[in-house]
């Protein structure tokens, strides 16, 4: 029975090493190789063009680069980029590049489509198709990071993980591509750097400490407390609000890394003083920098609809006059579906 052939990328350098010289062949053509699959952004391995012909084939034919292929860009007129990616088994899957006065963010996705049903957010409303493998997730970034190249003359200096799917839920994966970003020879870039955003999974937010990693955390809370939270986000059945704080309490005192909470504005749902006040009481139990306040981004499929610029300030302003250090998060490329809670491979 013929032996499939293995995905080059989930190969150590050490490995591409015996590889070649089981071929018979210098040590230095992994060295060749490895840059090719890490540093420099190409797709295929026609493509590296300081190896043979013959060993351009020989690796075609003893592996696998399924890497990911843009299928779409969209540009927003607020100077946001949408990509949508096609993987090698013909999946889709989004991220943005979003332009801000002193950054370049890059927002990836961590799973095709979300199992979680988060109410207000489209892809939520997708089935989860499967995981992004964490060479599909380097790709994303790296691609991205090409594209604000071309667009900007610079890198980009940002990574969220807030695009399609619930990443906590994807730990492996996530958690080896954020090691192939930060390393040197990848894209060297700082885990300071890189925010983690999660519907809120207690058991993987504990084990983050464990693991001591060194990227920032975002908890999407959204409501402020437990019966609301339950309307909009089916996840706090089995991960309530209780559980999130000590979960955040515990990868505070593992890792000193910093925390954000993130606060969607609801008309008429949350958006209330009393929610205000509850949020502040959530804020004093967990040692966390920042409050982003949310605008609102409309969907298909959802009712609800952003409050106006006086409620939203007067929450802020209440967040504020307790000692609440709170943002407005004003939100990017709306008109190209590409904004918090829109990704949903349409177009």
């Amino acid at each position: 029975m013929k032996q499939e052939k293995k995905n080059i990328r989930h190969l150590s350098l050490n490995e591409i090493e015996q590889y070649f010289e089981n071929l018979g062949e210098k040590k230095f053509r992994a060295n060749q190789v490895h840059e090719w699959l890490w540093l420099k952004p190409v797709q295929r391995f026609d493509d590296m063009t300081n190896l043979s012909k013959e060993l351009r084939q020989r690796l075609k034919d003893d592996f696998i680069f399924p890497g990911l292929i843009v299928d779409m860009i969209q540009h927003s007129s607020d100077g946001t980029m949408k990509f949508r990616f096609k993987t090698f088994d013909s999946h889709l899957v989004e991220g943005v590049l979003i332009p801000g006065t002193t950054t370049l963010t890059a927002c990836v996705s961590s799973q095709i489509g979300c199992s979680l049903s988060c109410k207000f957010c489209a892809t939520g409303y997708m089935e989860r198709e499967r995981n992004l493998l964490f060479d599909e997730i380097y790709d994303e970034v790296g691609i991205i990071n090409q594209q604000s190249e071309k667009a900007h003359g610079k890198k980009i200096s940002n990574i969220v993980f807030m695009g399609m799917g619930e990443p906590l839920l994807n730990y492996k994966n996530v958690l080896k591509s954020i090691e192939r970003i930060t390393s040197p020879d990848g894209l060297g870039m700082s885990p300071r750097r890189i925010t983690v955003s999660t519907a809120g999974v207690a058991k993987q937010i504990k084990q983050l400490g464990d693991d001591k990693v060194k990227f920032k955390l975002a908890l999407s809370l959204h409501a402020a407390n437990d019966k609301k939270r339950h309307e909009i986000m089916p996840i706090n059945d089995t991960n309530n609000i209780q559980a999130l704080i000590e979960a955040l309490n515990y990868f505070y005192k593992q890792t000193k890394n910093e925390i954000t909470f993130e606060y969607i504005l609801f008309k008429d749902f949350n958006d209330s003083l009393k929610d205000a006040e509850e949020l502040i009481k959530i804020y004093r139990q967990v040692p966390a920098d920042l409050v982003n306040i949310i605008e609102y981004n409309p969907i298909d499929f959802a009712k609800f609809e952003k409050p106006d610029e006086a409620k939203a300030q007067s929450f802020i302003n209440y967040l504020e006059k307790h000692r609440v250090n709170a943002r407005l998060r004003r939100s990017r490329g709306k008109d190209i579906d590409a904004a918090c809670g829109q990704l949903a491979n349409k177009g």
